[in-house]
């Protein structure tokens, strides 16, 4: 069942705050409702007031997080130390009347939850929960009566295992969670090592060829010598930066080598890809030559096909490092399959941009034209995680997000090859 619940995790935390919020004040206003009703002097009968207007609103303030400077454990003790101290005073005086305070017990209740779902160790965890659940089950003793002890602690031993249960399975859920972005992040660091490798082992089969060329025609065409060894710093550069970016990440055997082709042709090939599966009375050639035309033309319309690439003249000359192309390919590439899944219908653009030190690509797609069901394979995947990490192990940036007129965009922002071997060229020619 699809519920269309918001997926903006700034909305959904306004709604839960602007929730609890109003759930704090309306226990309150029946904390005191109750007080009242019952005739009972705040001064006459200081037990009955102290949890409406005291030990209540701490333990309230303490399930919503508040002071911010307390962390959680330290919230914890201060609920129990308090909520102890009041029974135990309520023992010791018992003239009047002795209201428990439904805003407390919700307060140790709800506190309970969050104790047992925290990602604490398990001990710690073990032990804050037992705190919790000795000072609920002592609240009946301030009703000085023994039929309602035994009445309210049959109650609440009930609440307390609803909220021990349900704190245990959001903890399960939580670590369930980190496992998964763990596998995804490695298992993306393992597909980056892999390219990383095979584009290296090219580079070096590159050099090795140069210098094998270099020393051969030494002696009967020594002016050829210094523009293969100006070739040779060149190739040797680009596989440094290459190594720079391999370090600490391992590669898994058995694996297919990925070899990088040409990145503007590739990226036309993703988007006709595209046009074929989105456009059901369109050939897989007629969305070829939509791609194409678009490539050759930024600045046509192309309104009439599912998808259009858009490449700036800065973008055509930038000089890419290997790893940079594989990682544009595979953005660009997750960008439209996620397309195809959530907003079946819509339009996308692919964008490359450049600018000093930075290449931009840029995946924006319109508002789907009418709601479907759930998508192919599910939501919750993470896809856009490892995105994400392949980025940033290439030291670039990634955003995504809502459009304001409707729609998604995702953008990264890759660094340019290193000039470094075109200074040492630069440096050779003018010797």
């Amino acid at each position: 069942m699809d519920w269309k619940l918001p997926l903006n995790p700034a909305a959904g935390g306004r709604l839960l705050r602007i929730s609890s919020l109003t759930a704090f004040a309306l226990i309150l206003l029946g904390d005191f409702g109750a007080a009242r009703i019952a005739n009972a002097a705040p001064l006459q009968a200081p037990t009955a007031w102290l949890p409406v207007i005291v030990t209540g609103p701490l333990i309230g303030l303490a399930v919503l997080g508040l002071p911010r400077a307390f962390a959680l454990g330290r919230r914890v003790v201060g609920a129990v130390t308090i909520s102890l101290a009041l029974t135990v005073w309520t023992l010791i005086d018992s003239s009047g009347l002795q209201w428990w305070g439904a805003l407390e017990t919700c307060g140790l209740l709800f506190l309970t939850i969050r104790t047992t779902a925290h990602a604490w160790r398990p001990a710690r965890a073990t032990a804050a929960t037992v705190a919790l659940c000795v000072a609920v089950l002592m609240l009946p003793l301030r009703s000085g009566s023994w039929s309602a002890f035994v009445a309210g602690g049959y109650i609440l031993t009930v609440a307390l295992a609803i909220c021990v249960a349900t704190g245990c399975a959001l903890r399960a859920m939580e670590l369930r969670r980190e496992r998964a972005v763990h596998d995804v992040r490695q298992a993306e660091r393992l597909a980056l090592a892999r390219d990383l490798h095979d584009l290296i082992a090219h580079h070096m089969t590159g050099i090795i060829v140069q210098a094998n060329a270099a020393v051969t025609i030494q002696g009967s065409a020594p002016d050829q010598v210094d523009p293969l060894l100006r070739n040779i710093a060149r190739s040797g550069t680009e596989t440094l930066e290459s190594m720079r970016r391999l370090v600490g990440v391992l590669r898994e055997d058995n694996h297919a080598a990925l070899r990088p082709g040409d990145l503007l042709t590739e990226l036309a090939d993703l988007v006709s890809a595209h046009c074929a599966h989105t456009s059901a009375d369109a050939s897989g050639a007629n969305g070829a030559n939509g791609a194409f035309d678009a490539l050759d033309a930024p600045d046509a319309s192309g309104t009439d096909t599912p998808a259009r690439l858009d490449v700036a003249a800065a973008a055509r000359t930038a000089r890419l490092s290997p790893e940079v192309e594989i990682s544009v390919l595979r953005l660009v590439q997750e960008a439209l399959t996620n397309v195809r899944r959530h907003a079946c219908g819509a339009r996308a653009t692919v964008r490359l941009d450049a600018e000093p030190g930075w290449l931009r690509v840029t995946v924006t797609n319109t508002a789907a034209p009418h709601r479907g069901t759930a998508p192919a394979g599910g939501r919750g995947g993470f896809g856009l995680l490892g995105l994400r990490e392949r980025v940033e192990a290439l030291d670039g940036t990634l955003r995504t997000g809502a459009l304001p007129q409707g729609g998604w965009q995702v953008e990264a922002a890759f660094p340019l090859a290193t000039a470094a071997a075109d200074v040492l060229q630069d440096h050779g020619q003018g010797r």
